[in-house]
């Protein structure tokens, strides 16, 4: 993985699709086979992925076709989050697939006034969709994006098909994932933004608007499934370094907004606290911690701090509120300068074990190092300890995608 600051910034003129974002990342240079091994992880079958090189209104593009045989299960989010989690993707794949799906199930309750995790998947919980979006999360990943952002978002006009019949478009899911990001209409009478699409802008976009400062690197265009009159039906995408307002690199990292929340609390307990951080993390959180306070009367009690992207905040607020039974939740904008950073592997008394690497620090990852321990029945300590060691001797790890393989029943 690339150090931090390396922007995909995708131009929306035309708007955006699944099929869409991941044709522009490979025509940008996402290697095919490296996505393919990791989308090819999902348990799922009945369904092949190819690239073909089209053109729309003169301009050369790259379409990516998900054939599938015989699809027709309609999926909940719970059951689309199991087959996430069951493909064991790299763990940034992972977490923005996760998010992509997260806000769309969001999206759809809202529309349909039901609870997300009831909220039945249509035409955005087919074989097709999850690959669209596992694939493009996995094009970033090997493509070593660390930011995504995007201009205004076009739209058309009229009315769209669905499984629901004949509905505005933007369709409703449409609109309300693009809250708070720029958009324009098109006097076209086609979907050019959909469902998958908007997902995964509102899911990993931190920044909308014209391009930011940035070294471009690569161009890539990603087509829609059929021609439009007058504008290629296309996205693009420009990858690049992140440059500061002076227009120098920023080599440790670049400068991201996030945003910080925080709940005091006086009524809950060691385990619910516990439990809500753990709930955080795997909503999406970047960090999550707890600082014991003095609150008023002299009450003792606990303050919970979140850190995240902007575009997880209202969801990460709602899950600290439900997880804490907090009245409100205080939100402010920070920035965060992310050193460089890099994950490889060591082995372990023949276990692979990941290790992150970034300037006078290596570390091994906790997850890998506690399933080591408890197949080679070592404290845990001792095998991150081994790993570390076995870094800065300079023996490297395997090359398997999967550092452990699933663990014996």
């Amino acid at each position: 993985m690339s150090a931090p600051g390396r922007l995909a910034y995708f131009n929306c003129f035309a708007g955006i699709a699944g099929d869409m974002t991941l044709g522009s990342l490979v025509d940008a240079g996402a290697e095919v086979d490296e996505v393919m091994r990791i989308v090819e992880r999902l348990p799922i079958g009945g369904w092949a992925l190819r690239f073909e090189p089209v053109m729309r209104n003169g301009l050369a593009c790259t379409h990516a076709v998900v054939d599938v045989a015989g699809d027709s299960v309609v999926r909940t989010w719970l059951h689309i989050l199991g087959v996430l989690e069951e493909a064991r993707l790299p763990e940034r794949v992972r977490e923005r697939a996760v998010a992509a799906f997260s806000v769309l199930a969001e999206a759809e309750g809202k529309v349909h006034r039901r609870s997300p995790s009831q909220v039945h998947f249509h035409e955005v919980g087919g074989h097709d969709t999850i690959v669209d979006i596992v694939g493009s999360a996995a094009a970033l990943e090997v493509l070593g994006v660390d930011v995504v952002s995007s201009s205004a978002v076009a739209v058309g006009t009229g009315l769209v098909r669905a499984a629901h019949g004949w509905l505005p478009n933007p369709a409703p899911a449409v609109a309300a994932l693009l809250a708070g990001i720029p958009t324009e209409g098109r006097d076209l009478q086609l979907e050019l933004t959909t469902p998958t699409g908007a997902a995964m802008l509102a899911a990993w976009g931190t920044s909308y608007g014209p391009l930011p400062p940035m070294r471009v690197e690569a161009v890539g265009y990603g087509a829609g499934s059929r021609e439009i009159d007058g504008i290629p039906n296309c996205t693009q995408v420009i990858l690049g370094s992140a440059l500061s307002q002076e227009g120098t690199d920023l080599v440790e990292g670049v400068d991201r907004p996030l945003v910080l929340l925080e709940a005091n609390l006086d009524d809950a307990t060691g385990e619910i606290l516990g439990h809500a951080l753990t709930a955080l993390l795997e909503e999406g959180a970047l960090d999550a911690w707890i600082t014991p306070v003095l609150m008023k009367k002299g009450r003792p009690g606990h303050q919970v701090s979140v850190l995240a992207d902007p575009a997880l905040g209202p969801r990460l607020a709602a899950r600290l509120r439900l997880e804490t039974g907090s009245l409100g939740v205080r939100v402010n904008e920070v920035g965060r300068w992310a050193a460089s950073r890099s994950q490889e592997e060591v082995e372990v008394d023949g276990l692979a074990v990941r290790v992150k690497v970034s300037p006078g620090r290596v570390k091994a990852e906790y997850e890998d190092a506690a399933r080591a321990a408890r197949r080679l029945g070592r404290p845990v300590a001792e095998i991150a300890a081994r790993a570390e060691a076995a870094w800065r001797n300079g023996r490297p790890g395997s090359e398997r995608e999967d550092p452990l393989g699933p663990e014996p029943a």
